[in-house]
């Protein structure tokens, strides 16, 4: 069973587009959380991952943007997220609202969370992947820290596919994963897209021009 894994989309149309373009074939896709905040596309993003994704869990702009509790971002996430609550439509916010911090899928073989396992905002960074964090599941799936990295142990893999629409790792290009259940296998994978477009939009739209520059570095 192939699953491919996407995380931290961050209202990236343009990113997301590519990387649906260019996923191969898979019996299912899963999204680690943060389908929204910084970018210009919110809504856009929802209704694309609301017709494609099996299973999503809540990410802290997600959250953020459900509750309005914003106050603890710096200036670019705030900004993103009070554009979305601008911008979502109610069926928009309620897909939205109904996703929970864990997920267990594939006939409870795969686990997904946004930040750790026992704490959704924790960046839980490559040094921190261990074969603890791993429950009965055979894979668990984090984001959260936009980077993309993965282990395997004997007890299973532990992946963050990386960020579509925001890479902090220093490679800009739009990443995601697919996950081999059969084979207990990842394929980490990166696609490339018009970053050019996606800075024009986060200007025309007034959001910081932070947002859209920092796209080019991967940071």
């Amino acid at each position: 069973m192939k699953v491919g894994v996407i995380s931290d989309v961050h209202s990236n149309r343009v990113a997301l587009d590519a990387v649906l373009d260019d996923m191969p074939p898979v019996e299912t896709l899963l999204c680690a959380g943060d389908v929204v905040g910084y970018n210009p596309w919110p809504g856009e993003c929802i209704d694309t991952l609301r017709d494609r994704v099996s299973a999503s869990v809540m990410g802290n702009h997600d959250r953020a943007v459900v509750t309005g509790t914003a106050f603890r971002f710096n200036g670019m996430a705030k900004a993103g997220v009070e554009y979305a609550r601008d911008e979502l439509n109610d069926l928009q916010m309620d897909w939205l609202s109904h996703h929970s911090d864990s997920r267990r899928v594939c006939d409870r073989r795969v686990r997904i969370v946004h930040g750790h396992p026992d704490d959704p905002d924790h960046y839980t960074y490559p040094a921190e992947f261990d074969a603890d964090l791993l429950g009965d599941e055979e894979a668990l799936i984090m984001g959260h820290t936009h980077v993309q990295h993965h282990e395997r142990y004997d007890d299973g893999i532990v992946l963050n596919p990386g960020s579509v629409g925001q890479p902090r790792d220093g490679d800009p290009r739009a990443a995601y994963a697919i996950l081999d259940l059969d084979e207990l296998r990842v394929e980490e994978r990166r696609v490339e897209y018009d970053i050019e477009a996606v800075q024009e939009a986060v200007r025309e739209a007034g959001l910081p021009d932070k947002t859209g520059m920092r796209l080019a570095k991967g940071r």
